[in-house]
C-alpha cells in the first residue's frame, strides 16, 4: 500500500536524496535507516521500496571500493547520466548560468541558502529543497522536471544501473511515470577531450582553411624610457 496524497514527503524525499549520494562509510552505515524512512511514509508503491531495498543491500554487501568506482563510472562519466539537471538540457551553453541563478533565488525565496558544497540543479540538492514544502507544493515542483528525470531514468536504465530505481522513486513520488524516452548519444569521452589538431581549419581554434586570410593580432609596444638617459 501507498499513499496517492500523502501527508507528509519529507522523509521519502529526502532518503532518495541520500540513495543519490556519494557512498563512502558514512552513507552505507546508514543506508539500512533509509529504507526504514520509506517504508514509513508510505509515499512509494512496495514494489518500488522493494527494489531500493535491494539496491541498499547491493551498495553494502559489495566491495566498498568497487560501489564507489561504479557510482563514479555512473554518474560523472557522462551528460546523459549527470545528476546535474540542467546539464541535460544546457549542457556547457551560456544558458545554464541564469537557469542555475533562477534555481537559487527560487530556493532563498523559500528562506533556505545554498552552503556552495554543490550546485542547486544537482538532483541531491533539488530533493532537499523539495522535502522542505508541503507535498502538493514538492510534487508540482519536481513534476516540472519531469521531462529531464525520465531522460536520467532511461539513459540509467539503458546502462542496466540499479540506481534507475531511484529515479523512477522519484517519478513517482512527483505523481509522475517513469518512462523510457528517447536519448540524444553523446560523443565518447576521449573523443570530447582531444585536443584539436594543429591545422584543422577550424577558426576559432586560431587557424582558418588554406587560402584564407588568417587572423593577426597586434600589440603596441612600449617605447623605452629614455629619462635616465639611455641612448634610444
Amino acid at each position: 500500500m501507498f499513499k496517492k496524497t500523502p501527508d507528509s514527503m519529507r522523509l521519502t524525499l529526502r532518503a532518495l536524496a541520500r540513495l543519490l549520494a556519494y557512498p563512502g562509510a558514512e552513507l552505507r552505515a546508514q543506508m539500512p535507516s533509509l529504507v526504514d524512512a520509506l517504508r514509513s511514509e508510505q509515499v512509494l508503491p512496495a514494489a518500488r521500496v522493494a527494489e531500493l531495498q535491494a539496491l541498499v543491500q547491493q551498495v553494502c554487501t559489495m566491495d566498498p571500493y568497487e560501489a564507489e568506482a561504479r557510482y563514479v563510472d555512473t554518474f560523472d562519466r557522462g551528460r546523459q547520466t549527470s545528476l546535474h539537471l540542467f546539464e541535460h538540457i544546457h549542457g556547457d551553453s551560456r544558458e545554464r548560468g541564469p537557469a542555475l541563478i533562477d534555481l537559487t533565488q527560487t530556493y532563498e525565496r523559500a528562506g533556505l541558502f545554498l552552503d556552495g558544497k554543490e550546485l542547486p540543479d544537482h538532483l541531491g540538492v533539488v530533493l532537499e529543497f523539495a522535502s522542505t514544502q508541503p507535498p502538493a507544493v514538492a510534487r508540482e515542483f519536481l513534476a516540472e522536471m519531469a521531462h529531464i528525470l525520465n531522460a536520467l531514468f532511461s539513459a540509467l536504465q539503458s546502462k542496466a544501473s540499479p540506481y534507475a530505481s531511484v529515479v523512477a522513486a522519484v517519478l513517482e513520488a512527483a505523481g509522475e511515470r517513469a518512462q523510457s524516452v528517447a536519448i540524444a548519444p553523446e560523443p565518447d569521452m576521449d573523443e570530447a577531450w582531444a585536443e584539436p589538431e594543429a591545422f584543422d581549419g577550424c577558426a576559432t581554434r586560431g587557424q582558418n582553411r588554406p587560402g584564407q586570410p588568417q587572423p593577426m593580432q597586434f600589440v603596441r609596444k612600449a617605447r623605452p624610457d629614455n629619462s635616465q638617459g639611455v641612448a634610444p
